[in-house]
């Protein structure tokens, strides 16, 4: 039984990205809010909505929700490791979590 339909899949991702993309806007902005920070943000927030409302005409929001935030949260925890912001034992166990129920939910 597939979960979810390539369109369906391909829009999650789109949206993931779209919150990954605005917490990279963030985090820039955080030392300097800069044009160029906000102009991120934006674009990943719009990104984001414009993919959730495509999907949720369609799917339920629980679980397109919870497969959005593992998606996100995998691209996020590999830019805080890029930028040097190492994660602790306390912060992997929280993203595996968060991982763990977007597998059980997607089963």
């Amino acid at each position: 039984m597939q979960l979810f339909n390539t369109t369906t899949l391909l829009l999650i991702l789109v949206a993931a990205a779209g919150y990954s993309f605005a917490t990279v806007g963030m985090k820039l902005g955080s030392a300097t809010l800069s044009p160029a920070a906000i102009a991120i943000m934006a674009t990943g927030f719009v990104m984001a909505a414009g993919a959730e409302v495509i999907i949720l005409k369609n799917a339920h929001l629980g679980v397109i929700y919870i497969a959005i935030i593992g998606i996100e949260t995998l691209a996020v925890l590999c830019y805080a490791t890029a930028i040097g912001e190492g994660l602790g034992p306390k912060q992997l166990f929280g993203a595996g979590l968060v991982l763990g129920g977007m597998l059980l939910v997607g089963h």
